[in-house]
């Protein structure tokens, strides 16, 4: 604060705006020399009150420091508001004030230096505020008291805790819950993992930091190998609800770790503990399934009518049956040699009937309504469908039909699904129609930093390409290059160009 006051200067058009300030309010002083008895009282209320006027109609700075170094025992806190106000007044109305008298200052500041000790909050901030307009330097005695005095009103600073002497695990720990890491992650859980000890680090550290490299898409390859590492070595501690945690970031992140034994281990630990928790059973197979690693054996089991039938009674039967149909899925689309039981189709769901939750939460950042209304005028409103969720559950943002030689077709005059699953027919008597696919592939589709898609967004256009479906990819950086929807038009023209695509002139 004072270096504020100190930066002002005592200009006539700064000191002009003293004479807005509104009037004064008495307030007290502790004890002192300068007397005891309250300003509105006693014998000397009649010699204070007099001292005010004659502040108040002080004809120049020099008679203004006069009044109130002459008369040191009639001098109470109100009278320094009361003499700034006039000496901003008195400044303020002369284009070139006189110069005040050297000494003059010198016994104000003295006298201000000598009974500072008893002043209250207020009047020491009402004597900074002279100290500036004077022109005292800053360094000089009276600011350098006055400061002094205003430090000592200040609450005291209550004394920081005692930190422990932290060991590595507890060292990663509480890095992990440091409010810097949103900024620099990295730095802090690769230095303290680097000096932990393998004994020190604990299950509960490792899912904390298996967590938070997930919740912040974080593909930090150190860290993620750290991890299989752990569950490899820590195989016989750990249960499949630790597991299912420890997991979770490599299946979101898209990365396969590099240690041999990982795919080996999570196989011994889903055959030990599948009948004991079934959810966290089928979160680890989620995960695995991500990353295109589904183990035949734990398959076998999941989709066994015993285990069915026991998760079906279960609180959480839903999401099971939604992740059980996920993994139906992708046993028909990617494992084309599995032979044992599936999933019966009347206990299948739709997987993701409508838009992700991270999509539904930054709908106000994404690119998808003025994409719609580019292609609203490119093509017209009946050349396109939005947010449709095609079978077996996958909600895509656009969906164009498209006859043989390219022309755009209205979407009410076609079936816009394509069957499911897909049909080995021969060429001629397949749909002739194509359907084409708009992804958007926003900002935070892909992990923090780089260009690898997560885990979910890579599995969903996987899937709907191997069913078929043509996928025109938008990222987010060719997005935000658009300025406004005509650029954003031409910008769809040429995607939708470069795919052979044509349509009428009643599109645009």
């Amino acid at each position: 604060m004072l270096r504020v006051l100190l930066s002002a200067q005592a200009s006539s058009a700064r000191l002009s705006g003293l004479l807005l300030l509104p009037p004064v309010q008495p307030c007290c002083l502790g004890p002192s020399k300068w007397g005891d008895r309250p300003p509105g009282g006693g014998p000397h209320a009649g010699p204070v009150q007099g001292l005010q006027r004659l502040l108040e109609q002080a004809r120049s700075p020099g008679e203004l420091l006069r009044w109130l170094g002459q008369n040191p025992t009639k001098v109470r806190a109100h009278h320094y508001p009361v003499a700034l106000r006039r000496l901003g007044q008195l400044l303020g109305s002369q284009p070139r004030p006189p110069p005040v008298e050297q000494a003059t200052l010198q016994d104000l500041s003295q006298l201000i230096i000598r009974n500072c000790p008893s002043f209250d909050i207020h009047t020491i901030h009402v004597c900074l505020h002279l100290a500036v307009l004077l022109g005292f330097p800053s360094d000089g005695a009276l600011v350098c008291a006055l400061e002094q005095e205003r430090r000592f009103r200040l609450p005291p600073k209550p004394p920081p805790p005692l930190q422990p002497v932290l060991r590595g695990g507890q060292t990663l720990e509480a890095a992990l819950s440091c409010p810097h890491f949103l900024r620099h992650p990295q730095q802090h859980l690769i230095r303290s993992l680097a000096e932990a000890r393998p004994e020190e680090l604990t299950p509960h550290v490792m899912v904390l930091l298996a967590q938070h490299l997930a919740r912040h898409r974080l593909r930090e390859p150190h860290l993620l190998e750290a991890i299989a590492h752990f569950l490899v070595v820590q195989e016989a501690q750990l249960n499949s609800k630790v597991v299912q945690k420890l997991v979770l970031p490599f299946g979101r992140l898209n990365y396969l770790p590099l240690e041999q034994q990982f795919m080996p281990c999570l196989e011994r630990i889903l055959a030990r503990e599948a009948g004991v928790a079934p959810l966290a059973t089928v979160n680890i197979l989620m995960s695995l399934c991500q990353l295109r690693c589904l183990p035949f054996r734990a398959l076998h089991f999941v989709f066994s009518p015993g285990f069915i039938s026991h998760v079906s009674g279960t609180p959480h039967a839903l999401i099971v049956r939604r992740y059980l149909s996920l993994l139906d899925t992708a046993v028909e689309l990617e494992l084309p040699g599995y032979r044992g039981p599936r999933l019966p189709r009347r206990q299948q769901v739709p997987i993701f009937p409508q838009p992700l939750i991270t999509d539904r939460a930054r709908c106000k950042y994404s690119h998808k309504d003025i994409v719609a209304e580019g292609l609203r005028q490119l093509l017209g409103e009946e050349k396109y469908r939005q947010d449709l969720t095609v079978p077996p559950g996958y909600c895509t943002d656009f969906l164009l039909c498209v006859s043989s030689s390219g022309a755009v077709l209205p979407v009410r005059t076609q079936d816009p699904f394509l069957p499911y699953p897909p049909r080995s027919c021969p060429h001629t008597t397949r749909d002739p129609a194509q359907r084409v696919v708009l992804m958007l592939r926003e900002r935070w589709h892909y992990c923090r930093d780089g260009r690898v898609l997560l885990g979910s967004r890579a599995l969903r256009e996987r899937h709907l390409g191997l069913m078929g479906y043509q996928l025109l990819p938008l990222p987010f950086e060719e997005l935000e290059s658009q300025r406004g929807l005509p650029q954003l038009k031409s910008y769809l023209r040429q995607k939708l160009q470069a795919l052979g695509l044509r349509w009428g002139p009643e599109g645009g």
